[in-house]
C-alpha cells in the first residue's frame, strides 16, 4: 500500500501527468511507427512467395503400387498424399478439422482477432509461449510455402505469414483454401492429407470417416509424434477425445453423441507399414519407373497396377524362410557351420547393414508361364539388412539347371529321347591347360549305357557332358540363348554343367518356354501406369517368343517331368505331398556353394535359389533336391490350395511311340528283361527302327 500511495503523490506533482502523456505517446508513436515498418518491410524484394502459383497449384502426391488384385502395396514418395476434393472429404472430417484448428475459419478474413487476444492472455499467464494464434489460412501458407515461410519462431516470419494469408483470402473462396490445407496437413508417417491418413491409420478412405475417426485424425494435427495412434494408443485416444468435446461446444455433437463417439473402440488398420510387403519387387518396379519417369514418379500421384499376387508372395517368403531356418538348424538336413541369420542378428545390434551377409541366404521368383507376369519374388532374407536382390542382380552357377537346354539342343538336332549315351570317366584336353579336365558325376560313380531320359531325370553329369560335346558347345549356346538366356556363356566344356553365371529371373524366363511347350514369356512387373485422373500413361506390352514347336518341346518337357517323378527332384516334390502335374530340373553347382531347383506346371513356373553371398559351400552333401526343392514344394502347394488343378500337357497327336530297351536304344523285343523295357515317344522319323540285338538268343558272340 505504501509503494501504491507514493507512486500516487509522485503522480500528483505539477508537470508529471503531462510528461507521462508525452512519453506514452511517443513510446505508442514510436511501436507503431516500427510495426508499420515492419509490416511493410517484411515482403520487400520478392521475400513473401507470390500465391499466384496456387492458380495450378497441386500438391504433390505420391506415386501408389497396386498388386494385381487392386490391394495397396505401398507408394513412392517423399509425401504420401492423395488429394480429394473438398465434397468428397466426410463432413464429420471437415467439422472435426475445424473444431479444433480455427472454429471462426469461415467468419474471418484471414486473421482472427478474438484468437490473438485469448493467445496474449494464455501466454501472458503462463509467462511462456503456450498458445500459436494461427488461423487454417496461415497454416495453409506456410504449408504451402515451407521454404519461404520456415517454421521458426519469429516476428517477421509470423508477419510474412498473415500477409500471405490475407492475401489468400482476398484471391480464393474459404472452400478452395479449406481444400487446399486438408489435402496438404501433415499428420505422422509421411502421410499428408486427410485421405493418405484415413488410409495410413485407418485402412479406409476419408470419404466415409465417422466422427471419432476424424475426430483421432484432427488430434493428431497438434503434435503427430506425440499422438500418433500406432506408437502412443492412449495419447491418440485421449487427444480425440478433447476434438469430440470442441465439436460439441460448437454444437456439431449434442452431449448424447459426444459420449457415444468418445467410448468408440480405436481401430487401426491391420495392414502391414508400407515397404514392408514384396519390398524387393517394389525396389524392382520403382527401379523401372524411375528409368521411365524420372521425379515425376515421387510427385505426379501416378497409379502403378503390377503383377504382384499377395498372397503367392506371402507364401513365397514364408517358404524360403521355413526352409532356410530348417537348413540352418542342422537337425534335418545335418550340420551346419556357417553363421546362422539368428546369431547374425545378435552379433550385429546396431552394425551398419552392407550389401552381402554372411548368413545363408534365398530367392524365389514365380511367374504365369503364359505370360511371364511375376506373382511372386524373394530377393532376399532381410530387405533392412541387405537390399541386394538376388533374384535379379546375382550372378551364380546354375549347375544342372542348366542341363535341359543342351537335351533341348540334342531334341532339336534328331536325337530322341531313347538316344545312348555311356555314363563313364572321360577325360579331355583343353587349350591353355596343362591338365585335361576330368569331369565327375556328382554321386562319385559311373552307371554304363543309358538313354539321355535317364540321364537327365538322374543328373548324370558325363551323360550331359559327352551329349554337349556330340553337338558342339556353339548350338548349346545358342539353344540357351534363344531360350532368352542374356547372361556371357563361355565356350567352355563345363558350360554343359552350368558353370556359366546366369541370374535366377531368366533362367525362370526361359523355363516358361518348357512349361507352355515351346513359347517363352519375358518377365514383367507392371500392367499399367496411369495418371492422377485415370488416364493410361504407360502399359508395356507382352513378349513372346516361340522357341521350339510342340511336338520337339513336348519331348522334352516329358523328359523334365521324370525329374519328379522319379528323378532327383522325387523325394521333395513328389514324395513331398505336391502330386500335381509339374515337372522341373534340380541343380548343384560341384563345390556346392549354390543350389537350385526350377519347377512349373502348365501354369507357373517357380524357380528357387539358395547359397552365401560370398561362395562357400553351404554343407557337406549340399543338393538342390534336397535343400532348394522343399521350399519349392512349400510354396506350390499352397498357391494350388487356392487354385484349381492345373492341366497336364496333352501329347500332341503326332508323335508316335514304341517300346524300347532302355540299355540300348533299340526297339525291344520278348527276348529283352521286362526291366529294361519302356514306352518312348518319337518325333516322326527319329524312333529306332532295328530290334535290340544284344538280348536277341540269335545274336553273334562276341570273339
Amino acid at each position: 500500500m505504501s509503494l501504491w500511495r507514493s507512486f500516487r503523490a509522485w503522480l500528483a506533482k505539477p508537470g508529471v501527468r503531462k510528461k507521462l502523456a508525452f512519453i506514452l505517446v511517443i513510446g505508442a508513436g514510436l511501436g507503431l511507427g516500427l510495426a508499420y515498418g515492419a509490416w511493410t518491410r517484411a515482403c520487400v524484394a520478392g521475400a513473401c512467395p507470390s500465391i499466384g502459383v496456387l492458380e495450378s497449384y497441386r500438391p504433390a502426391q505420391a506415386t501408389k503400387v497396386f498388386a494385381a488384385d487392386g490391394r495397396l502395396i505401398t507408394d513412392l514418395g517423399l509425401e504420401r498424399r492423395t488429394v480429394l476434393a473438398l465434397n468428397d472429404i466426410a463432413p464429420e472430417a471437415r467439422a472435426a478439422f475445424l473444431a479444433v484448428e480455427d472454429k471462426r475459419f469461415y467468419n474471418h478474413g484471414g486473421i482472427d482477432f478474438w484468437r490473438i487476444l485469448g493467445a496474449v492472455k494464455a501466454d501472458v499467464m503462463a509467462m511462456r509461449f503456450e498458445q500459436g494464434f494461427s488461423t487454417i489460412t496461415m497454416q495453409l501458407a506456410r504449408n504451402v510455402f515451407p521454404e519461404r515461410l520456415p517454421k521458426r519462431k519469429d516476428v517477421r516470419r509470423k508477419i510474412r505469414e498473415i500477409q500471405v494469408a490475407l492475401e489468400l483470402e482476398r484471391t480464393y473462396s474459404k472452400d478452395r483454401i479449406y481444400e487446399l490445407y486438408l489435402n496438404q496437413v501433415f499428420l505422422g508417417n509421411r502421410a499428408f492429407g486427410v485421405e493418405t491418413a484415413a488410409q495410413r491409420y485407418l485402412g479406409k478412405s476419408a470419404r466415409s470417416l465417422n466422427v471419432a475417426e476424424a475426430a483421432l485424425l484432427a488430434g493428431i494435427n497438434q503434435a503427430p509424434t506425440r499422438y500418433d495412434p500406432l506408437k502412443h494408443p492412449d495419447r491418440a485416444v485421449a487427444r480425440r477425445n478433447v476434438v469430440i468435446n470442441l465439436m460439441r461446444d460448437q454444437g456439431y455433437l449434442s452431449d448424447n453423441e459426444a459420449e457415444r463417439w468418445k467410448a468408440y473402440p480405436l481401430a487401426l488398420s491391420t495392414r502391414q507399414d508400407f515397404g514392408d510387403v514384396a519390398p524387393y519387387f517394389v525396389e524392382w518396379v520403382r527401379q523401372q519407373l524411375a528409368v521411365r519417369f524420372g521425379q515425376d514418379l515421387y510427385n505426379k500421384g501416378y497409379r502403378v497396377y503390377t503383377t504382384l499376387d499377395l498372397d503367392m508372395q506371402l507364401s513365397a517368403e514364408r517358404a524360403v524362410q521355413d526352409q532356410l531356418t530348417a537348413i540352418e538348424s542342422g537337425l534335418v538336413f545335418g550340420p551346419y557351420r556357417h553363421t546362422t541369420y539368428q546369431e547374425y542378428l545378435d552379433q550385429s545390434a546396431g552394425v551398419e547393414a552392407g550389401q552381402l551377409t554372411p548368413y545363408l541366404q534365398g530367392a524365389l521368383i514365380s511367374m504365369e508361364a503364359k505370360t511371364g507376369a511375376v506373382r511372386a519374388m524373394v530377393g532376399g532374407r532381410d530387405y533392412e539388412d541387405s537390399k541386394f536382390n538376388r533374384a535379379v542382380q546375382a550372378q551364380r552357377q546354375p549347375g544342372s539347371t542348366f542341363k535341359p537346354f543342351v537335351y533341348a539342343a540334342a531334341i532339336r538336332a534328331g536325337k530322341p529321347a531313347s538316344y545312348i549315351i555311356d555314363d563313364q570317366p572321360k577325360s579331355y584336353e583343353q587349350a591353355g591347360d596343362t591338365m585335361p579336365w576330368e569331369p565327375q558325376n556328382y554321386e562319385g560313380d559311373f552307371m554304363g549305357p543309358m538313354t539321355i531320359r535317364r540321364g537327365l531325370y538322374k543328373s548324370r553329369n558325363m551323360v550331359a557332358v559327352q551329349l554337349g560335346m556330340e553337338l558342339g558347345i556353339e548350338p548349346v549356346i545358342g539353344e540357351a540363348v534363344r531360350f532368352g538366356i542374356a547372361s556371357k556363356l563361355p565356350k567352355y566344356p563345363s558350360l554343359f554343367l552350368g558353370s556359366a553365371s546366369v541370374n535366377l529371373l531368366e533362367m525362370v524366363s526361359a523355363y516358361t518356354a518348357f512349361a507352355t511347350l515351346g513359347e517363352r514369356a519375358a518377365a514383367f512387373p507392371i500392367v499399367r501406369v496411369e495418371d492422377e485422373r485415370g488416364n493410361i500413361i504407360w502399359q508395356p506390352q507382352e513378349r513372346h517368343d516361340r522357341v521350339m514347336d510342340t511336338d520337339h518341346m513336348w519331348i522334352v518337357t516329358n523328359m523334365l517331368q521324370d525329374v519328379v517323378l522319379r528323378g532327383t527332384a522325387y523325394n521333395a516334390v513328389w514324395n513331398g505331398g505336391f502330386q500335381l502335374p509339374a515337372a522341373g530340373k534340380t541343380g548343384t553347382t560341384d563345390d556346392g556353394t549354390d543350389v537350385w531347383f526350377i519347377g512349373f506346371t502348365s501354369e507357373i513356373v517357380t524357380g528357387v535359389w539358395m547359397g552365401l553371398d560370398t561362395p562357400q559351400k553351404i554343407k557337406a552333401s549340399a543338393a538342390g533336391g534336397a535343400l532348394a526343392a522343399p521350399a519349392w514344394t512349400a510354396f506350390m502347394r499352397e498357391v494350388y490350395q487356392r487354385r484349381a488343378r492345373p492341366a497336364g500337357w496333352p501329347r500332341p497327336d503326332a508323335l508316335v511311340t514304341r517300346e524300347v530297351d532302355n540299355s540300348t536304344g533299340y526297339l525291344a523285343t520278348s527276348f529283352c528283361p521286362r526291366t529294361a523295357r519302356y514306352w518312348e515317344w518319337f518325333v516322326p522319323g527319329t524312333e529306332p527302327r532295328d530290334y535290340c540285338q544284344i538280348h536277341s538268343p540269335f545274336a553273334r558272340a562276341a570273339p
